[in-house]
């Protein structure tokens, strides 16, 4: 691969116009194809095989006209001060509006406040349940615009109109601070450089790189059904792996030049020898991320899959533009007049880096930092204990957002579970008395101490399938209503046993429970998946058995003390004020799991560029310490830059208005910052301090069966280095052997 990638190199240096104007191409279509497409995005959760999609299966057969799996929104109606909606003109109004909403684009049913006995006991506050003939990934633009239109009607007749549910999508938008991530990162590469040049390359292809990325997903969701928080994920990881990956090829480029090499031929080498560790970087988090598609659940293949579509570009950004852009700023990218003095003394050897000497205070003291830092992430990891997972609703919408008011103002007027009510379906085809049935899953749920209301059960038209409503006492993500959905489904044993009927639960409140559980089932084996694939990956770049072990258990104890950071901060609500957070309760369901799969291929990524080099070290002869001490010499400034660049990236995201966003982007911060600095920066040295000689040991029999992979292109390297030196116009020609 090494000697692919160092051929390519020199021909998009030297092809570079070409290349160039390709890109630019891709861009341009892209872009034209996004701007004319009509885009589909949903937050809605389905996950086959659970009871709750059985039952809404069964809704959507038995009972077609209730459009079961029909978009629905409740508008709310609240008095004026002093006022009811009891009252002549404001009933009027109401009913007037009402009316209005049963003419609205796509609407099926709508369900009087009067007569469907939802109005508050004071009169004051009031609401409509609304059915759509669509899914809501087919709700169009004009029924949501009919649904404002009405919302306005109201406002200016005196009342408070909000709405909430599957039909109305929030208007989300990113806050500025993103901005400030990438002005921050910019920051750290012109301190990194000494060179505008330099710093500009990374910024650049990498914002060309996101915006294809981010255009592409925007145009297949014109043609296929997409989480709308995928393009925005895409953007966040594909921004801090762009960068970080052009900021190691340019770190390379720049190495190349100072040892004398052409212009042409320092591409060439700097991506037959950076450039293959960051396929391997990509590559791992490609099948990280996409493998998240395995686990059944659309939203989680939705993002893991965008965010991975986003990394490949990157690195195919990272592996041909930018060598076409180096090709344009020549020999100018390795001069600056940006330098500190200390970066200058540096270079003329006068000064040790930072980075040799933070190894030195950590190979003089390994058992002490090691302690201090395992115990430290231990502590970290301790709120983690109390995980709770759970899915956003419009509780978790943004404050004073049509959503989120419309959730208080049914709060305020009726109880928090009538914002989530449970569609408790009675499957009596196989009993001999499908009323009994019915009846007796009515008595069930009437003696159950969380429930506020059930209403009458009503059947399909052959009569042996029965639908009945009943409103939790608590809200919808509460851990009341978890236990209550479980309650009711273990004591369905029963009503089976007596009457032959199965008794299921479903509804929006049941299916996120459903979710959330099936994610929680699953963190552990996808967690032992990865963590699997990152021993056989590192066995193979680094042929040790202890280094990868090293490495994987630095990863768990990172992933944990993050975990602990978003429980704190998210579900406990320590610090809540400082990230913006207003409303705690349960973790995002999918963090977790979609947090290991970003995390596990950015550790790889960064045990890679700073550990192969102690490697080439330890097997030129140098002792482990010095091995150590070398890496940190020609890694420890580049990764440093890269993780605060990530971090920078990542914390842009933390003060978006959508909960799911903000908790990734604390996540995603927080785990580079410990995996970076306290994991592979501390912890590492400490440990290579500690086995010595030990830590580079493998099997013979073992050494013979793993295949040789050479991700620094070591082996390329020494053949160009012993291949005669060739002429600014000789025809390209590489030395025979395996890169």
């Amino acid at each position: 691969m090494a000697t692919f990638l160092y051929r390519l190199g020199r021909f998009s240096f030297r092809q570079r116009r070409l290349v160039l104007m390709l890109w630019i191409a891709v861009l341009a279509v892209v872009g034209i194809g996004a701007m004319g497409a009509s885009s589909k995005t949903s937050d809605t959760f389905s996950i086959p095989g659970t009871q709750s999609q059985q039952a809404l299966d069964l809704l959507k057969t038995e009972f077609a006209q209730a459009s079961a799996d029909g978009a629905t929104a409740r508008v709310v109606f609240e008095a004026p001060a002093g006022q009811k909606l009891t009252s002549g003109a404001q009933k009027a109004e109401v009913e007037s509006l009402v009316a209005e909403l049963g003419k609205a684009h796509q609407v099926k049913t709508v369900a009087d406040p009067y007569t469907g006995g939802t109005v508050s006991k004071d009169g004051t506050i009031g609401y409509a349940q609304v059915t759509y003939r669509v899914a809501d990934t087919d709700v169009t633009d004009q029924a949501r615009t009919d649904l404002k239109d009405i919302a306005a009607q109201g406002e200016r007749a005196g009342l408070s109109v909000s709405m909430g549910g599957t039909a109305v999508a929030e208007e989300t938008k990113q806050s500025s601070t993103e901005l400030i991530g990438i002005l921050i990162a910019a920051v750290v590469l012109v301190i990194t450089f000494g060179s505008l040049v330099a710093a500009g390359l990374p910024l650049l292809t990498a914002l060309f790189g996101v915006g294809l990325a981010v255009l592409s997903i925007t145009l297949a969701s014109s043609f296929i059904d997409l989480s709308s928080n995928t393009s925005t994920l895409a953007l966040m990881l594909g921004l801090a792996v762009a960068i970080d990956y052009a900021l190691f090829i340019v770190s390379r480029y720049r190495g190349e030049l100072k040892e004398g090499h052409a212009p042409e031929e320092a591409a060439g080498r700097a991506l037959g020898t950076a450039g293959s560790a960051v396929v391997f970087a990509g590559l791992t988090v490609v099948i990280a991320l996409a493998g998240l598609s395995v686990i059944g659940i659309k939203i989680l293949s939705d993002i893991g899959l965008g965010a991975a579509f986003a990394v490949v570009v990157a690195v195919a950004i990272a592996l041909t533009l930018l060598p076409a852009i180096l090709g344009f700023a020549g020999g100018r990218i390795s001069t600056g007049k940006l330098k500190t003095r200390r970066m200058r003394a540096v270079e003329r050897g006068e000064r040790e880096p930072m980075g040799v000497r933070w190894s030195r205070f950590v190979l003089r003291n390994p058992v002490k930092v090691l302690v201090v830092a395992v115990a430290g992430l231990l502590l970290l990891a301790t709120p983690a204990l109390s995980l709770e997972l759970g899915m956003p609703s419009d509780e978790s919408a943004t404050p004073g957002s049509t959503q989120r008011v419309a959730y208080d103002t049914i709060t305020d007027g009726f109880g928090a579970g009538y914002n989530g009510p449970l569609s408790v379906v009675v499957d009596a085809r196989g009993s001999a008395d499908a009323k009994a049935a019915a009846g007796k899953a009515e008595d069930l749920l009437h003696g159950m101490p969380d429930i506020a209301s059930v209403s009458p059960a009503s059947f399909n038209k052959t009569g042996d399938v029965a639908l009945i409503r009943a409103v939790p006492g608590s809200g919808p993500s509460s851990r009341q209503t978890v236990d209550l959905v479980s309650d009711i489904r273990d004591r369905g044993a029963a009503v089976r046993a007596d009457t032959g009927a199965e008794l299921m639960v479903t509804g929006t409140t049941a299916l996120n429970i459903d979710i959330s559980d099936k994610l929680s089932s699953a963190l552990i084996p996808y967690l032992c998946v990865v963590v699997g694939l990152a021993l056989i990956l590192l066995m193979l770049v680094f042929r040790s058995i202890l280094v990868p072990l090293k490495a994987a258990a630095g990863f768990l104890l990172s992933i944990l003390a993050t975990l602990g950071v978003v429980v704190a901060v998210f579900q406990k609500g320590w610090f809540a004020d400082v990230f913006g957070v207003d409303q705690t309760g349960p973790v995002v369901s999918i963090l977790p799991i979609f947090m290991i799969g970003v995390v596990f291929g950015l550790a790889m990524d960064y045990q890679v560029f700073l550990v192969t080099r102690m490697r080439e070290e330890y097997v030129h002869g140098a002792e482990p310490r010095e091995a150590v001490v070398a890496g940190f010499r020609h890694g420890a400034r580049v990764v440093t830059a890269a993780a605060i660049i990530m971090i920078a990236v990542f914390s842009g995201f933390i003060f978006s208005d959508a909960s799911i966003i903000k908790s990734m982007g604390l996540g995603l911060a927080a785990a580079v910052l410990l995996d970076a600095f306290v994991v592979r920066m501390t912890i590492v040295p400490a440990v290579m301090a500690l086995l010595g000689h030990r830590a580079w040991s493998l099997p013979g029999w073992l050494d013979r069966l793993l295949p040789n992979v050479d991700v620094e292109g070591e082996k390329l390297r020494h053949l160009l280095d012993a291949a005669p030196p060739r002429s600014a116009t000789a025809p390209e020609r590489v030395p025979s052997g395996k890169g």
